[in-house]
């Protein structure tokens, strides 16, 4: 079993890359599990036709027996889908929500039940502090993989997390596998996020052009590897998971 961290800001297109690499994994013939770790509970969207999930921490916060198949649904090709949800508006904390989350499904056995090949952990990255840094812990993701584009707020939150990655590896925790550029088509952003991965020596492991076959397919409730599958921007996803399983020794 291999598990992957996919972190970035809000709204870079961490989601929809982690949805297409769990797709692309599963079409492979891998066995797959996404874990959103997200409060807006919405990283599974994609895998189940815009069907939503119970969150682990509404479940949690009903009180009431609840049991992993409560919290684990499958999706298309079979990608086991959960979401970690978050504090109610205004209340809690949405880290210590990710923690305990995280540590529910744990206790109720996932990865004995769902006996993934793949684990991918989808997470916010705009902060890397406690319970937002979990996945990035001994026990969870092995690499971490930082999407990003060339935007000045996106690069920022992208050396944020790959410092956190590199301080958390000093412990034995999960290292850094690369960077994913997610285009905006900004001026000069390929030398941006090249310089970026130069300061933390990794690599662009995946280059994802702007595209509005992207949001067509959103609105469809699909992937983009579903929707488009002989499209140039499929073919990048698919190059993608490719080399994170190469990087992984598993192609």
């Amino acid at each position: 079993m291999i598990r992957l961290a996919i972190y970035g800001k809000g709204g870079i297109g961490k989601s929809t890359v982690a949805a297409n690499l769990s797709m692309a994994f599963a079409q492979k013939g891998f066995r797959v599990l996404q874990i959103g770790c997200d409060p807006k509970a919405d990283s599974t969207l994609l895998l189940r036709e815009g069907r939503p999930l119970p969150s682990v921490m509404d479940l949690v916060r009903k009180k009431e027996p609840f049991g992993l198949s409560d919290m684990v649904m499958e999706g298309r090709e079979g990608i086991f889908c959960a979401e970690a949800g978050g504090p109610l508006p205004g209340l809690g904390c949405a880290g210590r929500g990710i923690i305990t989350a995280l540590e529910k499904l744990e206790e109720m056995g996932v990865y004995q039940e769902c006996r993934p090949d793949i684990v991918l952990y989808d997470v916010l990255g705009d902060v890397v502090c406690g319970g937002f840094a979990m996945p990035m812990r001994q026990g969870y993701a092995d690499h971490v993989y930082v999407v990003t584009s060339g935007e000045n707020m996106s690069v920022y939150a992208a050396a944020n997390i790959c410092t956190a990655v590199n301080n958390f590896k000093k412990r034995g925790y999960a290292d850094l596998g690369g960077l994913i550029l997610n285009r905006r088509r900004e001026s000069g952003e390929e030398v941006r996020v090249k310089e970026l991965a130069e300061d933390f020596d990794t690599v662009i492991l995946g280059d994802i052009r702007r595209s509005l076959l992207i949001p067509e397919a959103e609105e469809k409730g699909q992937t983009l590897l579903e929707y488009a599958p002989e499209s140039p921007e499929a073919g990048e996803i698919r190059a993608l998971s490719e080399a994170i399983l190469k990087q992984n020794h598993l192609f």
